[in-house]
């Protein structure tokens, strides 16, 4: 019967651990301990999906223009001839930060 009612849960919150789905079992009437809702999950394979820690930034699928790389066939004979940048952005425990790099190719 528990384990019936957590694989409704896992079905519906795909994401969901051993502990949200002791909340939301708990948010249904049934008290179960973390450890025994840990066990049965393991025990049925009802473990939660990892979600993507990836995001696309760019999209390359528009309807905007592009613009082409003018400087493929550029051969660079010496400095201040051709200059390369990039702007990104890095994760910290604050939340994130911006990176900008700007070379002399």
């Amino acid at each position: 019967m528990i384990v019936a009612e957590i694989r409704t849960i896992t079905d519906e919150f795909e994401c969901y651990g051993y502990r949200h789905v002791g909340v939301e079992l708990r948010h249904r009437g049934q008290i179960i301990n973390a450890k025994k809702a840990r066990r049965l999950m393991r025990e049925h394979d009802l473990t939660p999906r990892r979600r993507r820690r990836f995001t696309r930034t760019a999209d390359s699928d528009h309807d905007g223009p592009i613009f082409p790389f003018v400087a493929r066939d550029f051969e660079v004979h010496g400095p201040d001839q051709l200059w390369v940048a990039d702007l990104t952005y890095v994760a910290i425990g604050a939340g994130f930060v911006y990176v900008a790099v700007v070379l002399d190719a």
